[in-house]
């Protein structure tokens, strides 16, 4: 493997770590989903924070709320499930209208989704039915803002 190779992939896990160090839904990965207590706290301060900051929050709302979706289908509870990518979407879509404003910690956003569609894609493959029909309209609209959030961090 080359330098350069090797400095990518380092630089890849350094990213990796540093974003989800930062991420308060630590319960992400327990079988249950993301806490809800976090959840909501999240959310207030995303809707709190200040305009350049609340791209990367809502980053973190989305990546949070696909997540808890998951496994609420996964867990058979598609109507919850439904109801959670609906605010995804809704938080997706805020990340979109903030894109023109100058915002901080894009590229880190940027990872994030990219982060959340790797892993709405897993889900993706473990549902069917109606839940993966619901799942596919969120993750097209996530693919979306992804790849707006990308174009921000290379204009930049």
């Amino acid at each position: 493997m080359g330098y350069s190779a090797h400095c990518c992939k380092t630089i890849t896990f350094a990213i990796a770590i540093t974003l989800f160090a930062g991420i308060p839904c630590t319960a992400a990965t327990d079988q249950n989903g993301p806490d809800p207590q976090a959840i909501a706290q999240l959310e207030q301060k995303a809707s709190h924070a200040n305009p350049r900051e609340q791209c990367f929050l809502y980053a973190q709302l989305v990546q949070t709320m696909a997540d808890a979706a998951g496994h609420q289908m996964l867990n058979g509870d598609s109507d919850q499930a439904a109801a959670t990518l609906k605010k995804t979407e809704h938080y997706a879509q805020l990340i979109h209208q903030g894109l023109a404003r100058d915002t901080k910690r894009l590229k880190d956003a940027e990872k994030l989704l990219e982060h959340t569609t790797q892993r709405m894609t897993e889900y993706l493959r473990r549902t069917s039915g109606d839940d993966r029909l619901a799942m596919q309209s969120t993750l097209r609209q996530l693919d979306h803002v992804h790849d707006e959030l990308l174009d921000q961090v290379f204009s930049h």
